[in-house]
């Protein structure tokens, strides 16, 4: 099974959002690509807080729509497994600029499952929690994609421990279940229920959680919490 690891840094983190800067890694060929690229909007300023990249910097970049490295990847995710940490996130992005990616492996819902001690869960909190050596800037999709591979090389070897698989192809497959398979909330982290558990909740309100489903089910698709839809299911049937 052929992956490939990638970043992306974009205009903003909307559902309209569009690409700036494009990272990715072959491991079976050593092949790194690295680029940027013009937008057809605007880059927000509180993305421009976040990878220090600005319009300025961008204005003399090819455009990414008819350019070759459009083809590339294109060829590249239809016979290779991205591997990208909070995968949904970049995949929208590729799908804004015509890229579709057929299968994929989210980084960040595997460390979830698997590290449960960790406070959070975002791609440099565990570079430092989990002790990655790694040379590279955060929030650069070049940088983010050296602590990528380092992350996905860490949960590889923490499945192969805890099952006793022994082969690639049966690691890669318990990552692409663990990928689609939804996290139970424990805790509430907002509204009037904050810090008490879902079960307590479920206990003494269930006519709260009830209503919550039904205002989360509402909104549009990308905008729902898959976590929390799942846990609100979980504790209302």
């Amino acid at each position: 099974m052929n992956i490939l690891f990638l970043d992306t840094e974009t205009t903003d983190i909307g559902p309209t959002a569009r690409l700036i800067q494009l990272a990715y890694k072959n491991p079976a060929t050593g092949e790194t690509i690295n680029e940027y690229f013009k937008p057809p909007v605007p880059i927000s300023f509180g993305s421009m807080a976040v990878h220090h990249v600005t319009n300025e910097m961008v204005a003399d970049k090819p455009v990414f729509e008819g350019s070759e490295q459009r083809s590339v990847i294109n060829e590249l995710l239809s016979t290779h497994m991205l591997v990208a940490h909070n995968a949904p996130f970049d995949m929208g992005i590729l799908k804004n600029e015509g890229v579709e990616t057929k299968n994929f492996i989210d980084t960040l819902r595997v460390a979830r499952h698997l590290i449960e001690n960790a406070e959070q869960h975002k791609l440099q909190y565990l570079r430092y929690f989990l002790g990655l050596k790694v040379e590279g800037s955060a929030h650069d999709a070049l940088g983010d994609i050296l602590v990528l591979e380092q992350l996905f090389a860490y949960l590889k070897n923490l499945i192969a421990k805890n099952s006793g698989f022994e082969t690639d192809e049966e690691i890669l497959e318990r990552m692409i279940l663990l990928t689609k398979t939804p996290i139970l909330l424990k805790t509430f982290t907002f509204g009037k229920y904050k810090d008490m558990t879902f079960e307590e909740v479920a206990r003494k309100d269930t006519g709260y959680l009830k209503w919550l489903l039904n205002s989360e089910s509402q909104k549009k698709e990308f905008e729902q919490n898959e976590e929390l839809v799942y846990t609100l299911r979980h504790y209302t049937q």
